[in-house]
């Protein structure tokens, strides 16, 4: 039988190649997904867009496809794959202060005379040019925030013969106006459900069930509501489901009939594959940073001690912040969680120095400064190279334009005080068990009090705290593995600090000053 050490010693070579095979198949299979067609970037106006669309055959009708809140063209491109691959002209693109469109969303974007007019404004402009590209008829099809969009935008243009709207919310929507609407909704969005069945209902006489179809598409009064099974705000975009509703919709309103199995697009599975396969290379990889201290370095508190840590920041950071000016920086949303970052790491220092005073933790050993920059370096471009290039080739916009580097430096200041704050107070001799992933659970519950008390302003945090929760696990893996290797907190921390700095700075919608 093989010895325990000869396994361990296996283990990392076998993560490496399954790792590296998972991000093989997943590349080559998301290259394939555009077989057929032309994919072209373009610029409409000052509007940056995608045209999907079939290298072969006639053109047929132009579906614009709009995104939602923090969103970009990119989160988009299962419906413009799938479309493109039956025959549509697919034109996607970034809305002001959203991925790489150069303006920033001028007003409010809680008054409909506001920021909803801007982005109206550009959807209009891109229907009327992707008019062009096709057959001369169109459909608009948009996600959450997009949703309202494009409901206000199919109003206002006569051309427009169906809209798709996902996730939706939209006190536009009226009883014969827009045509054809089709409503879809994941099926553990519980608000929004009912929001679906009230649009529906308000052409029908009585309550509207899901997956009913009212009127006559044929005549422009179609009106349908559908549930996505088993998926949130995000997965809806990548559900079958969705993608298979959405087509046959707008089949039903362009009038085509179709003799063979449509293609869906299936990029939901590749992407997690592929993000799997580089957080798994990850570890393997770990094992060659240099250690940077003698000894493991860090608090290293138990239980008894580490929750006054852990409790204090949690419940006085949304309480501090309640009171002191946090729209201080042209990034929606995104300021205030720098702040938040900022006000907890603090505070969480803090609790290190009280700590420290009472005798409950000592002074660890002094690193290799040279070991100790050049591990951070490392862990750093990894996270480049292994999360920021494959997100913003399939997921959503990460590479950020000139007017946002800037953003990425402020927001670092933020994420620095918690990132490394968190890593000292979890990590060394002593450490208590599972205190690393109560720590990053006492955020998200603290991020949760805020919202709670500043709901109007905050309620997109809901939204995203999925992804927030996504980013904490795969950074959390990071770190283990990279303070397993160096024994010393701060490369995690600043390479997580850099990581999540990047992230606010490049996603949120950048505003109007």
């Amino acid at each position: 039988m093989m010895r325990s050490g000869t396994v361990k010693r296996l283990v990392d070579p076998v993560l490496a190649l399954l790792a590296g095979l998972a991000i093989a198949v997943a590349l080559v299979r998301l290259d394939a997904t555009t077989e057929g067609l032309v994919v072209e970037r373009t610029a409409i106006e000052h509007i940056p867009a995608t045209v999907h669309r079939p290298a072969e055959g006639a053109r047929g009708p132009a579906v614009v496809i709009a995104h939602g809140f923090a969103g970009s063209r990119q989160l988009m491109q299962a419906f413009a794959v799938t479309l493109a691959r039956n025959g549509y002209v697919a034109v996607s693109f970034d809305f002001a202060g959203h991925g790489r469109n150069p303006r920033p969303l001028a007003g409010s974007i809680v008054e409909e005379d506001g920021a909803t007019r801007t982005l109206v404004a550009e959807t209009r402009a891109v229907a009327e040019h992707a008019r062009g590209l096709g057959d001369g008829r169109i459909a608009l099809l948009g996600h959450s925030m997009a949703s309202d969009i494009v409901v206000r935008a199919a109003q206002e243009l006569p051309a427009a013969e169906a809209v798709v709207a996902v996730s939706m919310f939209s006190p536009a929507v009226t009883p014969t106006s827009p045509e054809n609407l089709l409503v879809v909704v994941g099926g553990l969005e519980a608000g929004l459900k009912q929001e679906a069945l009230r649009a529906v209902g308000l052409a029908v006489d009585g309550a509207a069930e899901e997956a009913v179809t009212y009127g006559d598409v044929a005549a422009g009064t179609g009106r349908r509501a559908v549930f996505a099974d088993g998926v949130e705000h995000v997965g809806v975009l990548y559900s079958r489901e969705t993608l298979e509703e959405t087509l046959a919709w707008l089949d039903a309103a362009f009038g085509v009939e179709r003799a063979a199995q449509p293609y869906i697009d299936r990029r939901g599975p590749l992407i997690l594959l592929l993000l799997a396969g580089i957080v798994v290379a990850a570890r393997p990889l770990s094992r060659l940073l240099p250690r940077a201290a003698p000894a493991p370095v860090g608090a290293g508190l138990p239980w008894r001690r580490l929750w006054i840590v852990l409790v204090v920041p949690a419940l006085a950071t949304p309480l501090l912040l309640r009171v002191v000016p946090t729209q201080i920086l042209p990034v929606l949303v995104a300021d205030y969680l720098a702040a938040h970052f900022l006000a907890y790491g603090l505070l969480t220092a803090a609790c290190l120095a009280y700590a420290r005073r009472r005798g409950w933790t000592r002074p660890g050993p002094r690193p290799f400064r040279g070991r100790l920059a050049l591990a951070t370096a490392a862990v750093v471009a990894y996270g480049f190279v292994g999360i920021v290039w494959p997100l913003d080739a399939y997921v959503t916009s990460f590479v950020p334009g000139a007017d946002r580097l800037p953003l990425i430096g402020i927001m670092l200041a933020g994420t620095l005080s918690f990132f490394l704050a968190d890593e000292w107070a979890t990590r060394g001799p002593g450490a208590a068990r599972f205190g690393y992933a109560a720590a990053k659970l006492a955020f998200v519950v603290s991020l949760a009090l805020a919202v709670a008390l500043d709901f109007e302003r905050l309620f997109f945090l809901v939204i995203i705290v999925p992804v927030i929760g996504a980013f904490l696990l795969v950074y959390g893996l990071f770190s283990r593995w990279a303070y397993g290797a160096t024994l010393h907190p701060a490369v995690a921390g600043i390479a997580n600090a850099v990581a999540f700095a990047w992230a606010l700075a490049v996603t949120f919608p950048l505003l109007a000053g």
